[in-house]
């Protein structure tokens, strides 16, 4: 991308060898989703408004290090996921196969469908949409030297046995760990584990490592480290978990583009920005102009265009397409905060706070539809890392933010088969003009600059990714460790989740905000 990073070095992380084995990804989705109370399978719930099953594979879809996907489905409902990968588009999806009466049955059928010769194939829950390519990537390096690998987490409770009702025994805790998938093995090493299993009259497995571990016990297991956020939804309270973590948007953005791939993407192409006069709307039109796209930039400053008026909005649309035969990105960084308690705020101010930063998307997106169903676009929409909590004097503003995040994965639910990708972004407090004029200078290295947040957009824009939180956050400084060691006692493995949090209302108290008399830009 211009100026600010270099190109990724070729063959780091963006290829593997052309000798490298081929990574399999097995979709496991035979649940029936009889303990959330559904009449449905479970993996085709709706969670963040795309089934489960689709998350799952979106994550396997863009993941660099996969490069097949068998989804073995509860038999009867294979049309169903036939129809969540012709209309996500997944490429990598090789096979859509009944899966068997038990997770051996499909695991051997997945097996089957491998074929001969050598592979890697990784073994994944269709209820664990929450998975990230970290993990995959360790798994898929890790069978490099291991012939079966698990991944796994600490357990925060204590574990207890149970006899009858009563307490035969309390294991120690640090040395057990919780169980996720994948589950990855070498294909030959899976293959001849359940060959022996067969020939067992006793074989109940569990899960695909219980198989190796009993049949070929002489090949070592390693575990790579999961994640507290890889989550399988197995009850209704994990649904509302789920939804509220995707909610909550921890998606990076994707990997960065080099400037000659950016350039063939956007060479002829046409992008609209609103709000885009300055700060991050100016930063991606800029970048975007500087790789060869055309660009339209629209704002109420510079142009007097107005994104809660809908007749601006379709005269702004039609000006650019009219001028250059398509539209193929829409980007909306327009927005106002206000900050005054609820009770004490003005009529105008309500309706401005409402109409710009709500309205203001809700319009541009209807208009922009038809431009974007045309050319198979990309609408991206910015919220505030307020969304994920209201504040006292923030109510208007967080309120739409909020709203904001609910529209983009709506309408990428609801666009899905129009072929448009709709994606919202989330920046850390950013250096921008009208920041500056709202809090004055601030200590350097504490704001993202402008232009990384633009880049980051870019990125996003020109990715195949759709229905997103994508947080842009400013890259910590390493330091020292400021808690003396032993302070806190044992490593408690929830103290990620507790910075995380603490994270969010962090920033959110410092405001990710805008001047209050212009939009964002």
């Amino acid at each position: 991308m211009p100026q600010t990073r270099p190109d990724p070095t070729p063959g780091a992380g963006n290829e593997r060898p052309a000798s490298a084995l081929r990574s399999i990804a097995v979709v496991l989705a035979g649940g029936s989703g009889e303990r959330v109370g559904l009449r449905l399978p479970k993996q085709l719930l709706k969670v963040a408004g795309k089934p489960l099953l689709e998350h799952t594979l979106e994550v396997f879809e863009t993941s660099p290090d996969v490069d097949e996907i068998f989804v073995l489905m509860l038999p009867g409902w294979t049309e169903d996921a036939e129809k969540i990968v012709r209309n996500a588009g997944f490429r990598k999806v090789t096979r859509i196969l009944d899966g068997g009466s038990s997770r051996d049955e499909t695991s051997r059928l997945a097996i089957a469908a491998a074929g001969d010769g050598e592979a890697k194939m990784l073994f994944h829950d269709a209820v664990r949409p929450l998975l990230d390519h970290r993990i995959i990537a360790d798994c898929v390096t890790a069978l490099d030297t291991f012939a079966a690998v698990d991944v796994a987490i600490p357990s925060a409770d204590t574990i207890i046995v149970v006899d009858d009702g009563i307490i035969t025994d309390i294991p120690k805790r640090d040395r057990l760990q919780r169980g996720q998938t994948p589950q990855a093995f070498r294909l030959s090493t899976i293959r001849r584990a359940y060959e022996l299993a067969a020939k067992d009259p006793q074989f109940t497995p569990t899960d695909n490592c219980t198989v190796v571990l009993r049949y070929l016990p002489d090949v070592p297991i390693t575990v790579v480290e999961g994640s507290e956020r890889n989550m399988k939804v197995t009850y209704p309270i994990d649904v509302f978990l789920a939804d509220q973590l995707f909610r909550l948007g921890s998606h990076t953005p994707p990997s960065a583009l080099s400037t000659d791939q950016a350039s063939a993407l956007l060479q002829g192409r046409t992008l609209v920005v609103f709000g885009g006069s300055y700060g991050i709307g100016a930063e991606i039109g800029d970048a975007a102009r500087e790789l060869g796209a055309t660009v339209y930039s629209f704002s109420r400053s510079a142009t007097g265009t107005h994104v809660e008026e809908p007749e601006h909005v379709r005269a702004a649309l039609e000006k650019a397409y009219e001028e250059t035969g398509r539209i193929d990105f829409v980007a909306v960084t327009a927005g106002v905060l206000h900050t005054a308690a609820l009770a004490d705020c003005p009529d105008d101010v309500i309706t401005d706070s409402l109409q710009v930063n709500l309205l203001g998307p809700v319009y541009v997106a209807r208009a922009a539809h038809r431009y974007l169903a045309e050319s198979s676009g990309h609408l991206l929409l910015f919220t505030s890392s307020s969304y994920t909590r209201g504040r006292a004097g923030y109510s208007l503003y967080s309120s739409t933010k909020a709203a904001v995040v609910n529209l983009t994965q709506a309408l990428a639910d609801e666009w899905a088969a129009d072929g448009i990708r709709v994606n919202c972004v989330n920046p850390e407090r950013t250096q921008t003009p009208m920041r500056t004029r709202a809090f004055g200078e601030e200590p350097p290295g504490t704001l993202l600059p402008a232009r990384d947040v633009g880049l980051a957009s870019l990125d996003v824009l020109l990715s195949e990714q759709t229905g997103h939180v994508v947080d842009v956050r400013l890259e910590p400084v390493p330091g020292p460790v400021t808690t003396p060691p032993g302070e806190h006692g044992d490593s408690d493995p929830t103290q990620p989740i507790t910075d995380a949090l603490d994270h969010v209302e962090g920033a959110a108290a410092g405001g990710d905000t805008l001047d209050s008399a212009d939009y964002r830009g």
